[in-house]
């Protein structure tokens, strides 16, 4: 896997994932601003992709420290959780970890509690919407 890529593997089937992480976010209350829809990019130029969907989602108090901080990370944010199916069928999720993102940026102890922040509210998110312990 890609550096400070997390990937977990979905009890859920895609769509069902997707629902279910939007409202874990909504309920940590974080902004959804947007879902794309790959898998329909691709049939409207009729060109086939298994189910591939991405979240952006945030929340303007974790995110700006840390671009007060390094404002290159703002390139990494909002955050974003890709839903996607294999060839077998079976759903996942990839994300960015905010601790690798915050080392990729060069960020510091002072915002190194709201990195924690962020990082144990990703998973969270991804522990409830996947149906993972």
């Amino acid at each position: 896997m890609a550096d400070g890529l997390t990937t977990i593997r979905s009890s859920h089937g895609p769509k069902d994932t997707m629902n279910r992480i939007e409202t874990e976010v909504k309920a940590r209350g974080m902004s959804v601003f947007g879902r794309i829809d790959h898998a329909a990019g691709a049939a409207a130029v009729e060109l086939s992709l298994r189910p591939t969907e991405v979240i952006i989602f945030g929340n303007a108090k974790g995110g700006t420290p840390l671009m007060q901080s390094v404002q290159t990370i703002g390139i990494d944010l909002p955050l974003k959780i890709l839903v996607w199916q294999d060839a077998a069928g079976a759903t996942w999720i990839s994300y960015n970890d905010p601790s690798w993102l915050a080392k990729r940026h060069g960020l510091g102890a002072d915002v190194e509690a709201t990195v924690g922040a962020l990082t144990t509210a990703i998973h969270a998110v991804a522990k409830a919407a996947t149906g993972s312990q």
